[in-house]
């Protein structure tokens, strides 16, 4: 062991493994450091600075049983991987896009970190210190993480994680120093100690190294194994004798090489055993040669050599007096028989498990597997969550990048390239010919000087600087099989070929990224350029140039101002590039005297392609480039530097651009000159010089050849022309036949009946009408304002038919667009308004208003709405004008509440019952407080359906769908409980059919009710238009106050109420009548009495249903 105490070597340790993770940021530099500073003996309190490793141990294995204390290490070794991540993470150079927060609905988080005790405490020596509602977080004011302090916490986690882990695993060298944590552990080894028994076989493999001085820590870790096993050792092939690499449990445990176990288990009673594949102890090669097994551990210098590079590192001078252990082979063991470790991230998982527990990656993967991953791999649903293949953190099935390292979903784990220390010395003797090009690594099999896939040449040859200890042997050639020899085992794959799989596959993938770029308009420079930008981290190159390029060339641009501005402001230190590559000097160039050099992104981009994606060499590309073209322009007369700076930033470093920027202000005298010192003359289509007439019309109206200006010419040399110029050159532009340019020129307004040209005429799309301009705002501005939306059609035709939904929405999304500019900016606005409620009209959810005209969607579920136009409120069930007397009632109750007493209520007596139970539009819910007298065919004023007052069926102005109806006029098909059969029916006949029914009606009138005319409100038509008035009847003795037509509508709203149906007071004339309407069949008996086919009558016809749409509100 070295001379110096264990805290100096600690410390030396520490120091060099905190340069490289502070440098780099990645674990796998400093784990042989980290391995080391795990076996130093020291105490807890001295090893770990930072972390209360001690306090950490107790609190998650305190008063526990083994096994119990076992897992929680097992848990504890998981929680410290994710913050070995999160530490790395920060120390990276290029840390991830969110590194200033943890979220703790992470579900690693929560199974790892948050599972174990001082977790979180680690975090907050990382720098989480601000609490938030999901997580922690970084305070606001810290802008980068403590580099250093990050590296320091990050390092004992590791170490922390690496010792736990040999506890685990039993392999810890100094477990004394866990005895007052862990007193079971102590009397483990002893046991362990005093109880080693050598498993048959072992003294017939087992080969004897040269020993200098055995280490006591590799043969407590081979004790602790061999007392783990529970099942014998395997040795050599049972049947052969040679090396086992299986092992069957249904034969007895019986190992066997490969070629014996295809010959023995191919028999039929033995093809269905399964077998177990042996694990070899993985060997650890040299740090020098990278090739062969490590033989000694030299504790000064830190390395562990082979052999051979053990004798030549250490044969100097300096380096003699180095002390150094003797590493001995650990013995092998089956992967079935005990627990295995990752071989990725080194967890220890259960006997049985199939997958790891934490990246979970296959039993027999090994580290390199993850690089041959398939990228094409990914999650059966998006919708699931997915595992990161870098940092194996959990994320949302929506997420496309992980929140931790921000890789893209499908992205594989980062290939990890073999570390040599002179690839270029290392070949393969085995094949005659073949060396490994020490640039490239490609393997050529040709003599030759040159590489075949780099062009480059190798200084050295094939096995020339390569020592004989540190060559590949040569493969011995493959003899025929002799009778009775034992079966050659499989050759393990070449390394070399290894390489060479690797090397097609990242061609492969650089193919991959330039096609897929290819197809986002990515040229393959700027794929490669943005792959020398970001080819060390996991960004898609595609992405890099989106977000990060303009930031580069805007930094590029910053940086060749800057060269350019000290250079001319005398600073020797730097030179401009166009010096360094041997143009002209300074005073040669135009932009000497200039004050900074203007510089735009295309500019900067090209010269950045042109760079291969070197920036230095870019800003020195970009001001050679900047000065040539300054050159250019000086040479064509343009000294002002400053202008043509600017000129060649605006057109993005293009000389055409900047030369057409440059000669505008020279032009601009010209031009004004020529059109604005004198005002232009109109065109004179009688001038007698006719050329020069149709010079101007070409230059002023864009006519396409000298005939149609001089057709334009004849044209208004007609006599009697009154059309203009302009509309004769619009008319000449669509054809060059005179007779048919007439007819375009002459178009009679149908409304208006004056002449106008066709390009001044408008037409609507559902018709080939055509008016004038004013004839068509005109007619449309009235639509609006005085009719409904229904009016506005076609005034000529009255097309389009606006009962067809369908004709009816494509009709005014056309007639939205005509009307946009023709319409006054309020009418425009009341259209809108018009086609927005009849739009809402089709919502169950839509109510009018009862104090105003206006609509609106209620999507409120209480009874009480306020309308937005009146602010005025009213219930949404019932439509009547909100009472507070309503609150917590319901409709039926309010009403009833108003007949006992509401005073102006009772006044108005059935007036104001039939007001209340007036007409409801059934196609827009539109009440109206009319009564259902006079005329039963009402005709709705908001959406200008037609329909009965009394049933709510439809009218129908032709033949309707009705089956077997087939008349053609207007008509409508009521039922037998409508208004408009009842009407006819005396006052007493309505009341015996109530009285029968057991029905309450009123006859004399209520008090204070005035009782000489009828007050019942109508809507009667005078002078053309239709308006709400009183009645105005004389009422009669009996009647309840009403006139006798407005009695007879009350009793019928009482038989409608109660679903009374009338043909119980039905006569033989009026049932047969019945019958034939709703089509019972009427065949008589023979024989039959009056009596009974008359009741046989009736009864069928009270099968037919009453009215569906008959109003019967109580």
């Amino acid at each position: 062991m070295s001379s110096s105490p264990p805290s100096v070597q600690m410390d030396e340790v520490r120091r060099r493994a905190l340069s490289l993770l502070s440098s780099s940021g990645l674990a796998q530099d400093v784990k042989a450091e980290v391995q080391t500073m795990a076996s130093i003996a020291l105490p807890l309190s001295e090893k770990y600075r930072h972390l209360s490793a001690e306090a950490m141990l107790r609190e998650n294995v305190a008063s526990r049983s083994r096994q119990e204390v076992m897992e929680s290490l097992s848990r504890l070794v998981k929680a410290l991987s994710i913050l070995e991540k999160y530490g790395c993470n920060l120390t990276c150079p290029t840390r991830p896009r969110y590194w200033r927060s943890v979220k703790h609905n992470n579900p690693v988080f929560r199974t790892t970190v948050d599972a174990v005790k001082g977790g979180r405490r680690v975090l907050y020596l990382y720098g989480y210190t601000n609490q938030q509602l999901d997580g922690l977080s970084f305070p606001d004011e810290v802008s980068e993480p403590d580099a250093e302090k990050v590296a320091a916490v990050t390092l004992e986690v590791m170490t922390l994680r690496t010792e736990v882990d040999m506890l685990v695993k039993g392999t810890h060298p100094h477990l004394e120093n866990f005895k007052d944590i862990f007193p079971f552990v102590m009397q483990q080894d002893m046991m362990v100690s005093d109880s080693v028994v050598m498993l048959p076989g072992e003294e017939q493999h087992g080969d004897k190294p040269q020993v200098l001085s055995p280490s006591p820590v590799l043969e407590r870790h081979q004790e602790m194994k061999s007392f783990s096993t529970d099942s014998p050792a395997v040795g050599d092939c049972n049947l052969c004798g040679s090396a086992s690499s299986l092992v069957c449990p249904s034969c007895d445990n019986r190992p066997f090489c490969d070629a014996c176990d295809d010959l023995f288990h191919r028999h039929p009673s033995r093809a269905n055993h399964k077998r177990d594949k042996i694990q070899k102890t993985k060997q650890e090669t040299c740090s020098i040669c990278g090739i062969s097994a490590v033989h000694a551990q030299c504790s000064t210098c830190v390395q562990r050599l082979c052999l051979n590079c053990d004798r030549l590192f250490h044969s100097h001078p300096d380096r003699k007096g180095h002390n150094r252990t003797v590493v001995t082979p650990a013995k092998t063991s089956s992967p079935s028989l005990s627990p295995w470790d990752c071989a990725h991230c080194t967890t220890v998982n259960e006997m049985r498990a199939v997958l790891c527990s934490t990246c979970e990656r296959p039993r027999l993967a090994t580290a390199a597997s993850t690089v041959q991953e398939n990228p094409t791999s990914a999650p059966t649903s998006p919708n699931t969550e997915w595992q990161c293949k870098s940092c194996t953190v959990v994320n949302p099935g929506s997420s496309i990048l992980c929140e931790v390292c921000e890789r893209p979903r499908l992205a594989t784990r980062p290939p990890v390239a073999p570390v040599l220390s002179n690839p270029g010395s290392l070949t393969d003797t085995g094949t005659k010919g073949n060396w490994t090009c020490q640039f490239c690594t490609y393997v050529n099999t040709k003599p030759i000087v040159v590489c075949e896939m780099c062009n480059l040449s190798c200084k050295d040859s094939p096995g020339d600087s390569v020592p004989q200890s540190l060559q590949q042997t040569p493969s011995s050639t493959k003899d025929p099989p002799q009778p009775g020899a034992r079966p050659v085992p499989k050759p393990r794959l070449n390394m070399e070929m290894k390489r060479q799989k690797m090397m097609r596959e990242d061609g492969l993938s650089l193919i991959h990224q330039i096609r897929e770029a290819e197809k986002r308009g990515v040229s393959p420079e700027e794929v490669y350029a943005a792959l020398c930008m970001c080819g060390g981290s996991n960004i898609n190159p595609c992405d890099w140039l989106t977000s990060e390029l303009p930031h580069l060339l805007d930094e590029i641009c910053a940086m060749a101002a800057s060269v350019q501005l000290n250079y001319k402001a005398g600073d020797s230190g730097i030179q401009p590039a166009v010096e360094r590559d041997g143009e002209e000097s300074e005073e040669s160039g135009p932009s000497a005297t200039g004050e900074d050099v203007k510089l735009s992104r295309a500019e900067a981009k090209l010269a950045w392609l042109a760079a291969g994606g070197d920036t230095e060499r870019a800003v020195a590309q970009l001001l050679r480039d900047r000065q040539v073209k300054m050159r250019e322009l000086h040479s064509l007369g343009f000294r002002d530097v400053a202008q043509c700076e600017e000129a060649l930033r605006l057109s993005g470093g293009e000389v055409k651009g900047a030369l057409s920027l440059l000669q505008r202000p020279l032009l601009e005298p010209f031009h004004q000159r020529i059109w604005t010192d004198q005002p232009e003359p109109p065109i004179d289509p009688k001038h007698p010089d006719k050329q020069r007439m149709c010079r101007r019309l070409l230059a002023l109206y864009d006519l396409p050849s000298w005939g149609r200006c001089e057709l334009v010419l004849s044209l208004l040399q007609e006599p009697g022309v009154t059309y203009s110029l302009e509309d004769v050159v619009q008319a000449v532009k669509e054809s060059h036949d005179k007779d048919f340019i007439r007819r375009l020129l002459n178009n009679e307004c149908p409304c208006c009946l004056y002449i106008f040209p066709r390009s001044k005429m408008q037409s609507l799309t559902s018709c080939q009408c055509s008016v004038c301009h004013e004839c068509f705002g005109r007619h449309f501005t009235i639509a609006v304002r005085d009719k409904h939306i229904r009016d506005m059609v076609c005034p000529v035709c009255g097309e389009p038919d606006i009962n067809d939904p369908e004709q009816l929405d494509s009709y005014f999304s056309t007639l939205d667009i005509q009307l946009r500019d023709c319409l006054e900016p309020d009418v425009y606005e009341l259209f809108h308004k018009k086609l927005t409620e009849h739009a809402l009209m089709k919502d169950p959810k839509f109510l009018w208003c009862c104090h105003c005209t206006s609509g609106f969607i209620n999507d409120g579920d209480q009874l009480k709405v306020t309308c937005m136009s009146c602010r005025k409120s009213f219930c949404a069930q019932c439509k009547k004008p909100w009472e507070p007397q309503h609150q917590d009632l319901s409709c039926e109750q309010f009403q009833q509440w108003k007949r006992e007493n509401d005073p102006e209520y009772q006044r108005q007596g059935l007036a104001g019952y039939l007001r209340d139970n007036g007409i409801t539009c059934p196609h827009c819910r539109f009440q109206y407080a009319l009564t259902k007298g006079g005329c039963m065919h009402f005709s709705c004023s908001q959406c200008r359906y037609q329909f009965c007052s009394g049933c709510n069926n439809p009218y129908h102005k032709t033949g309707c769908k009705t089956p077997q109806c087939s008349y053609p006029g207007l008509h409508a098909h009521h039922p037998r409980d409508c208004l408009f059969y009842l009407r006819d029916w005396e006052p007493p006949r309505l009341q015996a059919l109530l009285h029968r029914s057991g029905v309450e009606f009123n006859t004399d009138p209520s008090n204070g009710t005035q009782t000489d005319a009828c007050g019942v409100m109508e809507q009667k038509d005078e002078g053309g238009q239709q308006i709400d008035s009183p009645c105005g009847i004389k009422t009669q003795p009996g009647q309840a106050g009403l006139c006798e037509k407005h009695y007879r509508e009350y009793l019928v709203s009482l038989i409608n109420a109660h679903s009374v149906d009338p043909a119980l007071l039905y006569d033989a004339l009026e049932l047969t009548r019945a019958c034939e309407r709703y089509q019972v069949d009427m065949q008589r008996g023979e024989n039959e009495e009056d009596n009974a086919y008359h009741a046989r009558l009736l009864k069928k016809l009270m099968e037919v249903p009453l009215g569906e749409k008959v109003p019967r509100n109580k």
